[in-house]
């Protein structure tokens, strides 16, 4: 973050701005596959590119004080000015994986020259970065590759990102994004959302007809009997009565005439533990819940209930259900209500607290983009807890959250 604010608060110099401007014209006039090996010959090579005025300023830039330090934002904003030009014309859009794979190809001949070596030095650190890690999660959602389907255990877990669209905004943007590409991935995110909530509302809608007619396809990677339960799940009558979203609407309007923050702590926990299994809400799990609750911003305990100290309850939940942060990505508590509570049920925990506090949704969605980013490089089949977590929030948000008329 430090590194960044730096960047961002000085000028760009001379020499960024004749390469960016560079840049901004060819990808007006030249063709991808043109300008892929003109992007190759300029950064990853590092000779051969035609422009010497370009060559000089990148080479200034590469031997500056600050390119230890900001290197990464300067190759980031330069593959961009590529990425979201293409982003705007679906023909061209298959070329962003070629452009980010060339980043993974470092020549394996030895530099010609001081400027050469220096050049693959930085690029070697920016595939370390957390930038290069966003533009390889975008890679894999424009991939034709993985339009094949099907639950792919051999495969790392970062090929299956383009099913998550709610982890866009936090796994393909980092600090330095622009608002272009910000909204250039909000909209990416809503299409992929609208498209698994028309799916799901299809095989919902097959579910129902007589069985020789079933044709729905199963728009999730869970079995078509786990699809079953989690719809039932997050959709029927929890307690026999009531929905997730019923219950939510109670306890919020409920909520309004609690005394104190105290009394509502208390509250929320029998809220939260109402529709689980008490062999597990009445042991361990439950106290340690209550015991969090309790030690959530104390000093506000004989306060009213507002909407702030709401939303910072429920991140603090979050924090403890999930995991806190990708400098701590223990998530000892999650693991084990997926074990004993059950994937889905544990979903459900999560969707009462988004249902009950819907400014936390964000916040939920930036807690499995840590887990997703932690585990990226392991192989499904080692990761299926996650892997199904991930499917049954696409099921609960869709059948809460989302804007298709699913039932």
């Amino acid at each position: 973050m430090d590194s960044w604010l730096k960047y961002y608060n000085r000028q760009a110099t001379l020499e960024e701005q004749i390469l960016y401007a560079h840049l901004g014209d060819r990808v007006q006039e030249e063709s991808p596959h043109t300008l892929i090996e003109h992007f190759r010959q300029l950064f990853i090579e590092g000779f051969g590119y035609s422009n010497p005025e370009v060559c000089l300023a990148l080479e200034k830039i590469v031997f500056a004080d600050f390119a230890e330090r900001e290197f990464k934002f300067i190759l980031n904003r330069s593959c961009y000015i590529l990425i979201n030009q293409w982003l705007n014309q679906p023909k061209f859009q298959g070329a962003i994986p070629q452009l980010i794979e060339q980043l993974e190809n470092l020549p394996a001949s030895s530099a010609r020259t001081r400027t050469t070596q220096r050049l693959r030095e930085l690029v070697t650190n920016f595939t370390k970065s957390e930038q290069y890690r966003s533009l390889r999660q975008l890679a894999h959602v424009l991939s034709p590759k993985n339009e094949d389907g099907g639950k792919a255990e051999t495969k790392p877990l970062i090929t299956l990102m383009p099913r998550y669209p709610c982890l866009y905004e936090h796994c393909l943007l980092t600090d330095d994004s622009t608002n272009e590409q910000r909204q250039k991935v909000k909209v990416m995110s809503s299409r992929a959302k609208q498209q698994f909530e028309v799916n799901l509302a299809k095989y919902i809608t097959y579910q129902q007809l007589p069985k020789h007619s079933r044709s729905g396809k199963n728009p999730t990677l869970l079995s078509n009997e786990q699809l079953n339960v989690a719809i039932k799940q997050f959709t029927g009558k929890i307690d026999g009565s009531n929905t997730y979203r019923d219950l939510a609407e109670q306890f919020r309007t409920y909520s309004r005439w609690t005394p104190s923050y105290r009394v509502f702590k208390q509250e929320f926990h029998e809220y939260l533990t109402a529709s689980i299994d008490p062999k597990y809400s009445s042991g361990q799990f439950g106290q340690k819940l209550y015991q969090q609750l309790q030690n959530t911003l104390p000093e506000n305990d004989s306060q009213k209930l507002s909407d702030v100290l709401l939303l910072g309850t429920c991140q603090n939940l979050l924090n403890f259900l999930i995991v806190e942060s990708p400098q701590q990505p223990t998530h000892y508590i999650f693991g084990d209500l997926t074990c004993n509570l059950g994937i889905t049920p544990t979903i459900g925990l999560l969707l009462k607290i988004v249902l009950l506090c819907k400014q936390v949704q964000f916040y939920l969605e930036q807690r499995f983009a840590i887990l997703f980013n932690h585990y990226e490089a392991c192989n499904n089949d080692k990761v299926n807890w996650l892997v199904d977590s991930l499917e049954n929030l696409n099921v609960a948000f869709s059948t809460n959250l989302g804007s298709v008329h699913l039932l």
